[in-house]
C-alpha cells in the first residue's frame, strides 16, 4: 500500500475510530453472535446470518483502518508557506463566475466536501500544487477553468 497523506488531527481520527471498532463494535457483534447461536438450528438462523455480516463488515474496516494508519505519512500543518502543498489552506477566486471560495488540501482519507476538504488528488488541487499566492493556474477538466490564489497559508484565512 502507498504511503496515505493525513493531517495530525486526521490520522488520530483514524486511531480513534479503530479503537472504536475494536473495543466497542466487535465485542458487541460477538455477543449478537452467542445469542443468535443459544436459539439452536444455524442454518435458518436469520439473526446468526445478520451478525456475522456484521462481523465481517467491522473486520474488514479494522483491517483497512489499520493498513492506513500503518502507512500514514503525518503532513506538517504549521509554519508559513505561500507555496501550495498538502496541508495547505488556500483561498480561490474562479475566472467562471463560481464565489470566491476556502479549501484545505487533506490527503484522500480526509475528504470532506461540508467542510471544504479537498483531496490532493482532485483535479483543483493537482492543478495549483507548487503554486504561489498571486499565481493564476489552469485546472485541466472537461471544460478546463483558470483560479486565482489569492491565500495560501497553513492556517485558515478566517480564524
Amino acid at each position: 500500500m502507498d504511503k496515505i497523506y493525513v493531517t495530525k488531527e486526521g490520522y488520530e481520527s483514524l486511531k480513534a475510530e479503530l479503537r472504536y471498532l475494536i473495543d466497542v463494535e466487535r465485542p458487541q457483534v460477538l455477543q449478537e453472535i452467542k445469542e443468535a447461536r443459544a436459539q439452536g438450528d444455524l442454518s435458518e438462523n436469520a439473526d446468526y446470518d445478520a451478525a456475522r455480516d456484521k462481523q465481517a463488515i467491522i473486520e474488514a474496516k479494522i483491517t483497512e483502518l489499520t493498513e492506513k494508519i500503518e502507512n500514514a505519512q503525518i503532513i506538517a500543518t504549521t509554519g508559513n508557506s505561500n507555496v501550495v502543498k498538502i496541508g495547505c489552506y488556500v483561498v480561490l477566486k474562479f475566472s467562471n463566475g463560481l464565489p470566491e471560495a476556502e479549501y484545505h488540501i487533506v490527503g484522500s482519507t480526509e475528504v470532506n466536501p461540508k467542510e471544504n476538504k479537498i483531496s490532493n488528488e482532485c483535479a483543483l488541487a493537482k492543478a495549483i500544487m507548487g503554486a504561489k499566492t498571486g499565481d493564476v493556474v489552469t485546472v485541466k477538466a472537461a471544460k478546463p477553468y483558470e483560479v486565482e490564489i489569492t491565500y495560501c497559508g497553513m492556517k485558515s484565512s478566517k480564524k
